[in-house]
């Protein structure tokens, strides 16, 4: 009768051991500036190819979320 006494076995886990060892950041919560300075040159563009005048945010953007491991 041992099993109902509800002594610690080696099967049962603390709250220490089931939790995961280090989570990834969301996506919304990383690289806030750069995405920002990334949003607004393509809103505020004045040119035909919003994309190409923003280049070098959208890849300074790209750069920071690669760094936390997301591929955009």
């Amino acid at each position: 009768m041992s099993w109902l006494s509800g002594s610690n076995s080696s099967s049962e886990k603390t709250p220490e051991q089931t939790s995961a060892p280090a989570e990834k950041p969301k996506p919304c919560c990383v690289c806030k500036p750069e995405k920002t300075a990334r949003d607004d040159c393509m809103l505020f563009s004045k040119t035909e190819d919003p994309a190409q005048e923003c280049k070098s945010m959208i890849e300074q953007y790209k750069a920071c979320m690669a760094g936390y491991g997301f591929k955009v």
